[in-house]
């Protein structure tokens, strides 16, 4: 239920709960599990780079080149995410969440399993940027799907969720590398091509996701409004930069989006390099479980800090939960890359850091969808949660030719302040608590 207060739409107090049916929990786990896979398609693809690169480029494959070509490859699924999130943004606000949904599942699962068969690091690469496309989509369908299904006061939790639900993807991916080690081999196959052959297996969430959910009625009324010619274009980017008010929310959450991308793509991703530097010079069976351990707890760190950040946008405000993730993120990234020396450093450093980087992420699942207006609103979560990976991309680049001249931790370190971007941007971000979302 809303109410009005001083001319503007609130949601109204009550139980969290109330009015939440079978059909909203169905949604909300659906579409969880849809950016669950999403996301253990990402960790498959960071725990398996190395080696898989190694193992491609046979003679060549010194730890510089390996480290050369696995930044090459980020970069290329970083660009197709960017370019897959704006794609499908612009397709869910067209012919629904739902289709689109489904539709980036299929595609990210199934180039997921052709990175399996790659033989050189060029169609390695070209895999990786057609995966990146499907997993670009899935985070702007799914929250959106979420967030004009389920009642508002039940909006926050939902969205929070489903954001730290992801962590157990990552988790998962994880623990799938523990029992099938990237760099060892499996059944007589290399490990890598058995974890990007396991990444096929999420597209049978295709089925539920068609036969069991609906469009939501918020998107159903504005684009029938849109084909009476009674109110603006659908999915339009021009609609989208021509409004003074979306266009100053859209660049407000660039901003937000770019600091946490860098910071995790560019930085936090590469603690399983950050774990082969330390254990320099150890077997790599040990290399291999710890970075599947240590990736593990760290996705365990993830998954409180995005319940964390939840907790604080509801009973707060989402700027101070902002705030406060953008600032606990540089401070342990920092850290760790400074710090972390052994085994054991790992496993109680990582989960620090996991903590803090990706409390910023449950932020882009609540904070977005309530910065735009129902016939724009996967274009706009679609450019701030993904169009900022244009600017991301060049980053895991940047930091190996930051080490290349200083060191890795060094280079680590110096990125961290990416973080700043985002504490700027707060300084102009409208708050949303308590808000209906705009139609």
């Amino acid at each position: 239920m809303h109410v009005n207060v001083d001319g503007q739409n609130r949601v109204a107090t009550g139980s969290i709960f109330a009015g939440v049916t079978p059909y909203h929990w169905l949604v909300v786990i659906i579409a969880s599990m849809g950016w669950l896979f999403d996301c253990m398609d990402q960790r498959l693809f960071v725990l398996a780079r190395q080696p898989a690169l190694a193992d491609l480029l046979g003679a060549a494959a010194s730890s510089d080149a390996t480290a050369t070509y696995g930044g090459y490859a980020t970069t290329s699924m970083i660009l197709g995410w960017a370019t897959g999130g704006i794609i499908f943004g612009l397709l869910s606000d067209r012919v629904g969440r739902v289709k689109t949904m489904t539709l980036t599942l299929l595609v990210y699962s199934g180039f997921t399993g052709l990175s399996g068969f790659a033989h050189g690091w060029l169609d390695f690469t070209i895999y990786r940027f057609l995966a990146g496309i499907g997993i670009g989509g899935m985070f702007g369908a799914a929250t959106t799907l979420v967030a004009e299904s389920v009642p508002g006061q039940f909006r926050v939790l939902a969205l929070g969720a489903l954001q730290a639900l992801s962590a157990t993807g990552n988790i998962l991916g994880s623990i799938v590398s523990f029992w099938i080690p990237p760099g060892g081999m499996t059944w007589g196959v290399p490990g890598w091509r058995l974890l990007f052959l396991i990444g096929i297996v999420p597209s049978l969430l295709a089925v539920p996701i068609v036969f069991l959910l609906k469009e939501p009625q918020a998107w159903l009324d504005a684009r029938a409004l849109a084909q009476q010619g009674g109110g603006a274009r659908t999915g339009s980017l021009s609609e989208l930069f021509g409004h003074p008010r979306w266009r100053h929310h859209a660049i407000i959450g660039l901003m937000l989006g770019v600091s946490g991308m860098v910071g995790l793509w560019g930085i936090g991703f590469f603690s399983p390099e950050l774990i082969s530097t330390a254990l320099q010079g150890e077997p790599q069976p040990v290399i291999d479980r710890v970075r599947a351990l240590g990736t593990a707890f760290q996705d365990v760190g993830a998954f409180l800090g995005m319940l964390a950040f939840t907790f604080v946008a509801a009973f707060l405000s989402r700027r101070a939960a902002f705030f406060g993730a953008l600032v606990i993120s540089m401070a342990a990234t920092m850290f760790v890359f400074r710090s972390l020396q052994s085994a054991s450093d790992a496993y109680w450093m990582l989960p620090m850091m996991g903590f803090a980087q990706m409390s910023v992420f449950a932020g882009y699942s609540i904070y977005f969808p309530e910065l735009f207006p129902t016939r724009l609103r996967g274009t706009g979560v679609g450019f701030c949660y993904n169009t900022v990976r244009y600017l991301a991309a060049p980053a895991p680049i940047l930091l190996g030719y930051l080490a290349s001249l200083l060191s890795f931790r060094t280079a680590a370190v110096a990125m961290s302040a990416v973080y700043l971007v985002g504490m700027v941007a707060l300084l102009w971000a409208p708050e949303t608590k308590g808000e209906t979302l705009p139609e």
